[in-house]
């Protein structure tokens, strides 16, 4: 194991990935709203060679999400394979990369677009080889799915940057990175959520139990990758199969609402911890249904709409709720909320996402509404850095 010099509180930081992606993805995530919310209304500049929406698509898709999922695989892997995780300097070299390819972004009119995107783009082949390493040293091929996912989300990565370059927006990459990270989360959450619910019901709240992933599961991913499929391919030019499209979306968000509906969660309501993760799982059907609805009616309020059910709705509420429960879990805390911080987490996240979906439904309140589901994102991400933060940096 490599071992740092130093005060013992870098050393615990440097202990666990999730230590360092953890808090590191929150920082971002709310520095990135409180920065494009103002740029994207006109009130500030950004010295980046991206446009603001593409800078804010790019900074959610490869900037926070990756510093998510590094956080949770750097932490999980290990358990999977038996083997020692990632720590010390290697540990470090890896968050400083993650690091670079944020300044490099958003600072590209300075060092020009080819250097920015080159840094950019070495973090997740980066993170993908040394999952698969550690997974084909365990000979672990259940979770080699996961390094796929990587591979697909590094692959939108590449083609977001060409698109910029040559069209100066995004068509299809932004499609093909939220498709692969929507799969990525209804996988992971279809194994932890009735797991977690059943273990929390089982102490505290005996009798119906969540069903555990299964052929139904199964299908709702295959029903699920064949929608999101159809989705990018009409955005790159198949428009004829948009009602068709439209009809399987549709169909997909009504698969998952029954998938959770095996799941329990109205048993879950005393504990916030178990309670978020359903809340947060609930935006993805949501978003399914208004994207195929959008491309039923062709509505572009509905697009925005299912587009931010995803990612403020599924992807940060999910998020925020797996960080603060696997902290909790890795630290030596007891798998209970407590009430106050919890819900200062909580509540705001869920607000932000409620909020940004009602924006796109009603553009004429953006000045009043976008402001307002910002600076509940903030809090949201801020609150976890503020509340999880002492104990990350301690012992446990």
């Amino acid at each position: 194991m490599t071992t740092i010099p130093g005060p013992s509180i870098i050393r615990r930081l440097l202990s666990g990935g999730f230590r360092l992606f953890f808090p590191g993805s929150a920082l971002l995530a709310a520095l990135s709203i409180a920065i494009w919310v103002p740029w994207f209304l006109g009130f500030l500049h950004v010295p980046t060679l991206l446009p603001p929406v593409a800078w804010h698509q790019h900074e959610l898709l490869f900037g926070f999400v990756p510093a998510v999922i590094s956080g949770f695989l750097l932490t999980a892997v290990p358990n999977w394979t038996g083997r020692p995780g990632l720590k010390g300097l290697p540990l470090l070299a890896l968050f400083l990369l993650w690091i670079a390819g944020r300044l490099a972004i958003s600072f590209s009119e300075w060092t020009g677009m080819l250097g920015a995107t080159l840094v950019a783009l070495s973090f997740l082949p980066v993170l993908a080889i040394f999952v698969l390493r550690e997974l084909v040293a365990a000979s672990n091929r259940r979770n080699y799915k996961i390094v796929a996912v990587l591979a697909l989300l590094s692959a939108a990565q590449v083609l977001f940057h060409y698109e910029i370059e040559r069209y100066g927006r995004v068509e299809i990459s932004d499609r093909l990175a939220l498709s692969a990270i929507l799969i990525l989360v209804s996988l992971v959450a279809g194994r932890i959520i009735p797991a977690f619910t059943g273990n929390w019901l089982k102490a505290h709240n005996p009798g119906r139990m969540p069903e555990n992933f299964a052929r139904f599961d199964l299908a709702v991913m295959i029903l699920s990758g064949l929608a999101l499929a159809m989705w990018i391919a009409v955005a790159a030019g198949l428009e004829n199969l948009g009602s068709a499209a439209g009809g399987l979306m549709v169909l997909t968000g009504i698969a998952h609402l029954v998938r959770q509906a095996r799941w329990c969660s109205d048993r879950t309501l005393r504990e916030p911890l178990v309670t978020i993760l359903h809340i947060g799982y609930l935006f993805i059907p949501v978003g399914f249904l208004l994207t195929g609805l959008s491309m039923l009616v062709d509505h572009s309020g509905l697009v925005s709409a299912g587009i931010h059910a995803w990612t403020t709705g599924g992807i940060g509420v999910v998020t925020l709720a797996v960080m603060t429960r696997a902290t909790r879990g890795h630290t030596g805390q007891a798998l209970a909320s407590p009430p106050t911080t919890t819900w200062l987490i909580y509540a705001p996240i869920i607000l932000s996402a409620l909020l940004r979906i009602l924006v796109a439904l009603s553009t004429q309140h953006t000045m009043l509404l976008l402001p307002i589901a910002g600076m509940a994102w903030i809090i949201a991400f801020l609150g976890y850095v503020v509340f999880y933060m002492p104990l990350i940096s301690r012992k446990g």
